[in-house]
């Protein structure tokens, strides 16, 4: 054997010796000095019966171990208190133990520990420096029995019967400022009675925890508050919510706690039950949001209870048999800042008797939703009597059910795709209060919401808006394309509507005055058909005429149909009508005016002004009345009973009727109007305006042929208590006219034209007043005569254009002679009856004269003959002489 290898293994064989030999000093030392050792240069006090050291490998096993601080008050410092069976340490770093003070080893184990563990108190956040004596790669807990304090005494953590096996474990005060007391790699874990205490708010308790092949099962999880609602608005008045949860049992695998994550799959929750109570508080911004991280794969709960609590004390949201499974929901930095801060790969969720309550009560029988479907059954809604908002709906639906195209956040803005909405047997009302003014404008949170089809069917539903209530019944809708989309600034939005199609039975709107009804109502794009239309008063005349304030026509119209073909958009921001054909038939119209209210002393303005009013682009090509009947009746407080007018067998043609809003089209209305006046004479009306004319002006003309002038008398009986026979063979007129009044030309044609004068009550002919009216009348006019000039009829701009129209006629009446002799049969009646009593009187006179100038005498009775004479014959009667004086 060579010098050098021999020196070699006796050097070896020395160092094994000294090691041999500072191995069994070492175990002699530790034995001996050890408990002395930690006593001087550490804050704890150990005690034990067997302790083994290995030098080499730095295992150490240890029994009967007691530890207790030397300063139970020290809060600088982590506290212990208490013993240990059996610990045994594999790779303990003496180095740091001795010179650094610090206690680290890749694997720990205890047996049987009981033991309070006190930890320090956090240090100043500005130096970020923690102390940590103690550092575990591994960990085993076998039968332990362990009780956590923050420095201040407070319980934080607590469990029984703990059996642990973890890698990895790290146990700080960082871990409960970032809420996770321990976090770990791998676990195994069985314990009872667990007790965390976050903070002054909660406690948590847990019966129960076990695992096996990495599945873990919890039995009776509480987060129990601490303080109840009122407390908490008193010692915490920032807080805005207080929680109550519990699970009877939820099961889970794969539990990961590392730094701030939390991670676990195939999570199963049975019978969750969560309380929430709502405060007053106003919400604060967190300047720095939390690191928690939370990560799910699998997630079952099954039969879950929430109920959410307003600050008043009454109930938000109540929700029972709740189930949902999830897939992949996420909690973390990249979802916090999203509207919807869980992310999610898909779910199912169901659940019944849901009840939700703001404005109005919205009640859910059951309800079953997931990433691309949802439908509800038995739906409710009431108005909150306690908490009422503009809109009160009061509505029952069947069934109601979506699918969605795409459901995401853009720039925290809604882009919602809806493929269909389908509504069963809606039935109810919705009311629209008084509009509430807005005090800021606020910002738009939809990007676009687009539903390409909603069905409504058979459904019943009145809008009733300022107490005038519209009812859909049978109603049937179809709309496609529904957009609502933000403005570019998003403060408000904008709304189009594609292709819809709504029928609707026995539709009735109910206003002030009247009720409309409709016996059946189609309605889409390009077509309208109305069948059976009515519109009724609801009061009586004379309650009418009590009711209004000032003149008011009151109306009571039918119609048998009424149809319109074209195109128009009445539910978007841009909204117009183009039809092409519009046909009413077989209307039915009665319009009654009473003149004993007051004069309403608002501007009337002409029909082409009142188009061009109109904000929205209105074309109609031709507008058809046929088969038609309009009465006209008007009363005054001298009139007995209204008087009438009566246009029968009315047809009407309106061609370009506009609102001359779109550009480049005509904006001339010809109208051109057929019908019987009073049932007796054809009439015949042209009647024209450009309603894009600022200055509103009008063309009118017509003919009426062999009108019996008994037709009229309706309407002259009541007013002037005169009647006529006769025929108005001809009238002509043509008329040009503005706001300020109307000229023209008018010319008329009669035969055997006659009057009588009535008595008040319109009873009994005045015989010798009709006589006399009769001698100035012109019977005949032969020939049609030279039209006269209508000239400077004056407008009163509170009236309407057909009290313009009419005061036309009635000067062109004057001046055909009818007028004009009605005028001097008034004149010549008011002299003759004036001449008559300047005649009695002057008898009477001459009477009393003649008896004063007799001599006094003693009357002789008149013979009986004598007594029938008049009173005239007898005062000029011839004197006879006395026989004797």
């Amino acid at each position: 054997m060579r010098k050098w290898v021999k020196k070699l293994l006796i050097g070896f064989g020395i160092l094994l010796g000294v090691i041999l030999l500072a191995n069994f000093g070492l175990n002699i030392w530790l034995k001996t000095q050890l408990p002395n050792y930690i006593k001087n240069n550490t804050d704890y006090k150990i005690s034990y019966k067997l302790l083994e050291v290995d030098l080499l490998s730095g295992n150490i096993l240890s029994t009967g171990v007691s530890v207790n601080s030397k300063n139970p008050q020290n809060i600088n410092v982590i506290g212990l208190q208490g013993t240990i069976d059996t610990l045994k340490v594999s790779r303990f770093g003496i180095y740091d133990a001795v010179f650094n003070k610090q206690i680290n080893s890749s694997d720990l184990l205890l047996s049987s520990p009981s033991l309070n563990i006190v930890l320090a108190k956090p240090v100043d956040n500005k130096t970020g420096k923690k102390r940590n004596p103690f550092l575990f790669e591994n960990i085993r807990i076998n039968n332990g029995s362990i009780s956590i304090f923050r420095h201040t005494k407070q319980k934080f953590l607590s469990v029984q019967d703990l059996n642990l096996d973890v890698e990895n474990l790290q146990m700080t005060e960082e871990s409960v400022e970032n809420q996770l007391p321990v976090v770990f790699d791998k676990y195994d874990i069985k314990g009872k009675n667990f007790f965390v205490r976050p903070d002054n708010i909660y406690a948590l308790k847990i019966k129960s925890i076990t695992t096996s092949n990495r599945q873990m099962s919890v039995e009776d999880f509480r987060l129990i508050p601490l303080l109840n609602i009122d407390q908490l608005k008193r010692f915490y008045p920032k807080r805005t919510k207080l929680y109550q949860f519990s699970i009877p049992k939820m099961e889970f695998k794969d539990v990961i706690l590392k730094k701030n994550i939390v991670s676990l799959a195939n999570a199963d929750f049975q019978y969750p039950n969560l309380l929430v109570f709502n405060t007053d508080a106003v919400p604060i911004k967190i300047k720095k949001p939390s690191d928690f991280e939370l990560n799910l794969e699998d997630v079952r709960v099954n039969n879950a209870t929430v109920k959410i609590v307003k600050p008043d004390g009454n109930n938000l949201l109540v929700a029972k048999s709740l189930n949902l499974n999830a897939n992949t929901l996420k909690f973390d930095k990249e979802t916090r800042e999203q509207v919807i801060p869980v992310g999610y790969k898909n779910f199912q969720f169901s659940g019944k008797d849901i009840e939700y309550s703001t404005h109005q009560n919205y009640s859910i029988g059951s309800i079953a939703l997931n990433q691309k479907s949802g439908e509800m059954r038995n739906i409710s809604v009431t108005p909150n009597v306690l908490d009422p908002g503009r809109r009160a709906m009061n509505l029952k639906a069947n069934f109601a059910s979506f699918n969605i195209n795409k459901f995401e956040f853009i720039n925290r803005k809604l882009n919602l795709d809806i493929k269909d909405i389908l509504v069963d047997k809606a039935d109810g009302t919705i009311k629209i209060g008084e509009k509430i003014a807005r005090k800021v404008r606020k910002e738009n949170n939809v990007e676009l919401i687009l539903a390409r089809k909603v069905i409504l069917k058979n459904s019943n539903v009145a809008y009733d808006k300022g107490g005038e209530p519209l009812v859909f019944n049978d109603l049937n809708a179809t709309i496609n394309n529904v957009e609502y989309k933000s403005k570019p600034n998003y403060y408000g939005h904008t709304l189009k509507v594609g292709d819809y199609f709504l029928t609707t039975r026995n539709f009735v709107y109910k206003t002030k005055f009247y009720n409309m009804t409709v016996g059946l109502l189609k309605l889409n794009k390009n077509k309208v058909q109305i069948n059976n239309f009515e519109m009724k008063p609801l009061v009586s005349r004379a309650q009418f005429i009590k009711m209004i304030p000032v003149e008011r026509d009151l109306y009571d119209l039918k119609a048998n149909q009424i149809s319109a073909e074209g195109n128009w958009d009445l539910f978007s921001e841009n909204k117009f009508i183009t039809a092409s054909h519009v046909v009413i038939q077989s209307a039915d119209a009665n319009i009654f005016r009473s003149k004993i209210p007051k004069d309403d002393p608002k501007e009337k303005p002409l029909y082409s002004r009142m188009l061009r009013s109109i904000k929205i682009p209105l074309i109609v090509n031709n507008l058809d009345l046929k088969n038609s009947v309009l009465v006209y009746e008007e009363d005054t407080p001298e009139s007995l009973g209204p008087g009438k007018l009566t246009f029968s067998n009315f047809n009407m043609n309106v061609k370009n009727l506009n609102s001359a809003k779109t550009k480049g089209k005509p904006t001339k209305v010809d109208i051109r109007i057929n019908c019987s006046f009073m049932n007796m004479a054809p009439l015949a009306v042209n009647w024209s305006f450009d309603v894009a004319d600022q200055r509103d002006v009008f063309n009118i003309s017509g003919r009426a042929l062999n009108l019996p002038a008994a037709g009229i008398n309706p309407f002259i009986r009541p007013y002037l208590h005169v009647t006529a026979t006769g025929t108005i063979q001809e009238m002509i007129f043509n008329f040009r006219g503005n706001p300020k009044g109307l000229n023209g030309r008018f010319n008329l044609r009669h035969k055997d034209l006659k009057v009588a004068i009535l008595d008040k009550n319109n009873n009994e002919k005045k015989g010798f007043l009709s006589a006399i009216a009769n001698l100035v009348v012109k019977s005949n006019s032969g020939k049609l005569p030279q039209d006269v000039m209508i000239e400077d009829v004056e407008r009163d701009p509170t009236k309407s254009f057909f009290n313009l129209f009419w005061r036309g006629i009635e000067q062109g009446l004057k001046k055909t002679l009818i007028g004009i002799n009605i005028d001097k049969t008034k004149k010549t009646v008011q002299k003759t009856v004036a001449g008559v009593k300047d005649m009695k009187q002057s008898v009477k006179e001459i009477g009393q004269e003649i008896k004063r100038s007799r001599p006094e005498k003693k009357e002789q009775p008149k013979p009986a003959e004598e007594k029938k004479k008049g009173f005239l014959k007898g005062v000029f009667k011839k004197k006879e002489k006395p026989e004797a004086e």
